[in-house]
């Protein structure tokens, strides 16, 4: 029994009831659940009915069918809502129509077939186009349930609005950017705002953790491989490069990646050419490589241990992330958001926090920056029988607790908090006029500044009374 992730399920558009039939044989054997549709018009209605979990993987579309054709289809099929799932369509054509099926390609189908097609190239552009469509919807959930990169960059703090400002400047280049930062700043935050602000933001952006996998996995993963590559390379593997292909691939912890493949790196930096592990035939991509470190690259590439030309071509634009030490003056806006989200994953609904839980909050050092803050917030959320977090839900090294390390050297420019429970819509309305003060009440700057559409920064102006200011 198939459970719904391992489950693949693809919609055979033909009006040839014997290629249906042959179609259906080789996919089936590969693991695929098919469905059939004898016209375009059949297919759309099965599409429109589909509810979330049981909307085809891929579309398979013949281009010549009786009433609609199959490029008029596609277009149909691109602009359905298909439960909030976007689905690759794969075009069948004869050998004489292969002009129209690029043009296809242009069109937004993910790749075509020739009639007969070959049974394993069959398999593997269905396996490919069922990889591009996971990662499209990986990338859309992820926005849907935590909202875009550049939306959850939460803080008003002078280092955060040049952060943001930097981000609207380079996002719409093409150049390369290297993220610098510890371990928990935001950096992949800091590469989905880029990839949000680019030209490319319809296009996936594909994280790879350079220091999650071992160099000859990590070949294989970034570059792809050919069929009989290695053992168990039973088909076709495309690389996280040409998924990319046309989007950004972020590249985390760049500083962890073997030599031997920094060259290949360098290669696809210089000539945009990819070449998959065991092939012969490299690859042509149009991918923007965004990449990051918690490291010092620039004295790994002087000391040899980086290679320089590749640190070079990474670091045509640099950004850094700021510790959460440096910026205290986001405390109040980053436990809100937090609180709000921890809240929701959790089931459980806190009110606000009181002025001496932010203040314990200021008076530490933060090693583990804003990943170590949303841990410490979920703790005090799951343990507290209150609507309101207090002092006694901290965890106890921190500073006025027992058993806690003095207070960090910047502890003298924390925040100050005012008396009494601060709920969340209390400082959101402070945050917002805090803002309209600092940009001499400038809309579009505040909402920057803020990390917000114009949009939802006009509704919440409405909503605290704020619009005539």
């Amino acid at each position: 029994m198939h459970d719904a992730e391992a489950l693949k399920r693809v919609l055979v558009v033909d009006d040839e009831p014997g290629h249906r039939l042959m179609v259906r044989a080789v996919l089936s054997d590969a693991g695929w659940l098919v469905d059939e549709a004898a016209s375009a018009e059949q297919a759309l209605e099965r599409l429109r009915r589909a509810k979330s979990g049981s909307v085809p993987d891929v579309v398979l579309l013949d281009m010549r069918l009786p009433g609609m054709d199959g490029m008029e289809a596609l277009e149909c099929i691109t602009r359905l809502d298909t439960s909030g799932d976007p689905v690759p369509v794969v075009l069948l054509t004869a050998y004489g129509n292969v002009g129209s099926a690029v043009s296809a390609m242009k069109r937004g189908a993910f790749d075509y077939l020739t009639k007969p097609a070959d049974n394993e190239e069959l398999i593997a552009v269905m396996d490919k186009a069922r990889d591009y469509g996971r990662l499209l919807r990986e990338n859309q959930n992820l926005r849907q349930r935590m909202g875009s990169g550049g939306a959850r960059l939460i803080g008003e703090s002078p280092v955060m609005r040049a952060l943001k400002e930097l981000i609207s400047q380079v996002g719409p280049s093409e150049a390369t950017v290297l993220v610098l930062g510890e371990s928990g700043t935001g950096k992949e935050l800091a590469a989905e705002a880029l990839h949000e602000a680019s030209p490319r933001a319809a296009k996936p952006l594909i994280r790879v953790n350079c220091a999650a996998l071992p160099g000859e996995l990590l070949e294989s993963e970034l570059f792809g491989h050919v069929k009989g590559a290695f053992t168990g390379a039973l088909r076709d593997k495309p690389g996280r490069f040409v998924l990319a292909d046309g989007g950004t691939l972020f590249l985390d912890e760049i500083g962890e990646m073997p030599p031997n493949l920094q060259a290949k790196l360098l290669r696809v930096l210089q000539d945009g050419l990819v070449e998959p592990v065991g092939g012969v035939s490299p690859i042509q991509v149009d991918t923007r490589i965004i990449t990051a470190t918690n490291r010092d690259l620039a004295a790994e590439a002087k000391s040899g241990r980086f290679r320089e030309d590749l640190y070079y071509r990474l670091n045509v634009l640099e950004m850094r992330m700021p510790p959460l030490r440096e910026r205290l003056d986001d405390l109040p806006l980053l436990v809100g958001y937090l609180l709000r989200k921890l809240g929701e994953k959790n089931r459980k609904v806190v009110r606000g926090v009181s002025p001496a839980f932010l203040e314990r909050l200021s008076l530490y050092g933060w090693p583990g920056n804003v990943r170590e803050l949303e841990n410490v917030l979920e703790r005090a959320l799951i343990l507290s029988r209150s609507d309101t977090l207090g002092p006694e839900m901290l965890p106890p090294h921190f500073p006025g607790g027992p058993g806690a390390a003095q207070p960090h050297p910047g502890a003298a420019s924390a925040p100050a908090f005012n008396d009494g429970p601060m709920d969340f819509e209390g400082a959101e309305k402070a945050a917002i006029e805090r803002a309209l003060g600092v940009t001499g009440g400038h809309r579009e700057r505040t909402a920057d500044v803020l990390g917000i559409s114009r949009r939802t920064l006009q509704y919440k102006l409405r909503k605290y009374g704020l619009a005539r200011r």
